[in-house]
C-alpha cells in the first residue's frame, strides 16, 4: 500500500504548492488556489507570500514517474 506524500505538483501555475496540497487532499486545485489567494489577500498579502515561499522550499518535487513503473518492452 502506497502512502500519501505531500509534494509539489506538476499541475502548477507558480511552483506547484497549491496543486500539491490539492492532490494530497484530493480536491480540485482551483479551489485551493482561490482559497489561498483570498486568505493571502485578507491577511495583508505579505504573510501569504512568505508562507508560499517557505512551502516552495520545503516541499519536495513530485517524482517524474511517481506511481508509474517503467513498461517492459515485449518483442
Amino acid at each position: 500500500m502506497a502512502t500519501k506524500k505531500l509534494t509539489r505538483s506538476t499541475n502548477k501555475i507558480l511552483a506547484g504548492v497549491c496543486g500539491g496540497i490539492a492532490e494530497y487532499f484530493d480536491v480540485d486545485p482551483t479551489i485551493i488556489r482561490i482559497c489561498y489567494a483570498a486568505l493571502s489577500f485578507f491577511s495583508a498579502a505579505f504573510p501569504g507570500l512568505i508562507l508560499y515561499i517557505i512551502m516552495m522550499l520545503v516541499m519536495p518535487e513530485k517524482d517524474k514517474n511517481d506511481g508509474f513503473e517503467e513498461a517492459e518492452v515485449v518483442k
